[in-house]
């Protein structure tokens, strides 16, 4: 599995045959500007601008919107519903984690999501390879409730997302002050936007940092 950040909550998975799905993509006001791809599937968590973008999908992607289970070309993706507070929805209203199995690995993109999931989303999110998370705080959990995620769903690797750059248009938490609370984790910082895995060399409590690449500059 190819792992791409194309900013915000947006990732391009691809898979070593080649189907491709785009997860959460944001619109250009969010600050980040996505090149439109080629995809295969193209999933949306909730109905906000930084995630519904489906403009920058080429094609004719399958849309996904709901929770259950899709498959797409041979790629499993799970739906799994919660929600974008701690309220129930009564503040932002759903949120929807997608469960992407693909290349013998499963990837959860947690989307939007406002709250600790209780044991019941736990046992039907499973076994977790992959775990992007929010880590931003403000409109989603923050980064001290980003590592109780991942202490609920052991995954092997942890990709934050969802939080404040220099590109970033509305406020949220920084970066810095989470990987300062890791107290010296097996932290990654890769000098590109993505990274290949592969189920063999996942390693265990990794910390997963891609670094955003404009696609001026992706020459």
């Amino acid at each position: 599995m190819n792992l791409k950040w194309l900013g915000h909550s947006c990732f391009l998975l691809t898979s070593e045959s080649g189907v491709r799905i785009l997860m959460d993509p944001c619109a250009p006001k969010t600050g980040y500007t996505i090149a439109p791809v080629e995809a295969d599937a193209v999933t949306a968590s909730h109905d906000h601008y930084d995630h519904n973008y489906f403009d920058a999908a080429l094609g004719d992607p399958v849309r996904i919107t709901e929770p259950g289970v899709h498959e797409v070309k041979g790629v499993r993706i799970t739906g799994i519903p919660t929600w974008h507070d701690k309220e129930r929805g009564a503040k932002r209203g759903r949120n929807i984690m997608f469960l992407v199995e693909m290349d013998g690995i499963r990837l959860l993109h947690a989307g939007d999501l406002g709250h600790l999931p209780d044991e019941a989303a736990v046992r039907a999110v499973g076994q977790v390879d992959v775990l992007l998370a929010p880590i931003g705080g403000v409109y989603t959990i923050d980064g001290t409730e980003a590592k109780e995620l991942a202490r609920l769903l052991h995954p092997k690797v942890f990709v934050p997302m969802h939080y404040k750059t220099e590109r970033l248009s509305f406020e949220l938490d920084g970066l810095s002050p989470f990987l300062d609370s890791l107290k010296g984790g097996a932290i990654h910082r890769m000098r590109q936007s993505e990274a290949t895995l592969m189920p063999e060399s996942l390693g265990s409590g990794r910390v997963l940092v891609l670094e955003y690449e404009k696609p001026d500059a992706a020459a």
